[in-house]
């Protein structure tokens, strides 16, 4: 018959047991162990390899929560770079927008969207293309942006059919333009989360056969975002539910990453629901939050003394 001491003992068994299964959970779910994992091999990347890459252990915050003037009933979703103005674009999805951004968050022109039910990503292609996804419409359309263009109409543009229609409201949220293989480079949310590369221009000007981008374990819970550095090649991929920002080369391997946690990285708190992400000629990094919210990351100068 088991003692007084050893019957009173046994709660605190269960109770142990069950906080080491909760913490596994957490650290599997929240990917804790890839995370320490990445940290663990950016400890150990050579100098030469990190000066070759975006490395983004460097970045700290230097804009942060900015909101953005006039968008505060839309939710901002995908961001990309245009080297030709110095601005960046943004789209809205409760009010389907194209908005033209300064690179200190002030808004600078608002284009309506016509035809489009669900905007989640946009970016900046050649020659003055630019692409914008449609997650709802499992759409991908592509124009080119006039100066003075206040509004914009889907049924004007030629599209490309991104398929998984089951995929309902986990379909594709981002997008980026690869200069180097002139493709674009697409990320599925989730369930199944997943990268695909859709070549442009093929045959007359028009998108090529999408493929899967093989890549390595991103340790990531989603896909929110995608832009690619014109300087080294590399994709940056950021992950709303995983708070995190993770560079990836071009072999689809991780190489460092940057988490959106607050009191890391120069982060007052913690960037809730980021859904955007552009980089410009200069490396400074630049993430739109939902609902309307503005961040600039960047690497400090080296001290000239």
């Amino acid at each position: 018959m088991p003692s007084l001491r050893s019957r009173l003992s046994r709660p605190r068994y269960w109770l142990f047991g069950i906080a080491v299964l909760v913490v596994a959970t957490v650290v599997k779910t929240q990917h804790w162990d890839d995370r320490a994992l990445l940290w663990w091999q950016e400890g150990h990347t050579p100098l030469v390899e990190r000066l070759s890459s975006v490395w983004l252990p460097g970045y700290r915050a230097v804009i942060q929560a900015k909101a953005l003037s006039g968008l505060e009933q839309d939710e901002t979703s995908g961001l990309t770079y245009n080297p030709v103005t110095g601005t960046l674009f943004t789209v809205t999805g409760k009010n389907p927008l194209l908005v033209e951004l300064s690179r200190e968050g002030e808004v600078l022109r608002r284009i309506q969207l016509k035809g489009f039910a669900d905007p989640e990503a946009v970016e900046m292609m050649d020659n003055g293309r630019m692409a914008i996804v449609d997650e709802r419409r499992r759409q991908l359309t592509t124009f080119t942006l006039r100066d003075d263009d206040l509004e914009l109409d889907a049924a004007d543009f030629p599209g490309f059919d991104l398929g998984f229609a089951e995929a309902g409201n986990k379909g594709f949220e981002a997008v980026a333009w690869d200069a180097r293989s002139s493709s674009l480079m697409l990320g599925k949310e989730r369930s199944p989360m997943g990268l695909f590369s859709l070549p442009f221009p093929g045959e007359d000007g028009a998108a090529g056969v999408m493929q899967p981008f093989h890549y390595g374990n991103l340790g990531m819970r989603d896909i929110s975002s995608l832009s690619i550095d014109a300087r080294t090649g590399h994709a940056l991929v950021l992950s709303d539910e995983s708070r995190m920002l993770l560079e990836i080369d071009r072999d689809g391997q991780p190489v460092s990453f940057l988490s959106l946690t607050g009191g890391l990285n120069g982060l007052d708190q913690g960037i809730k629901q980021a859904e955007g992400v552009a980089m410009d000629e200069d490396g400074n990094i630049y993430i739109v939050a939902e609902p309307n919210l503005f961040y600039v990351f960047s690497k400090p100068q080296p001290d000239a003394s």
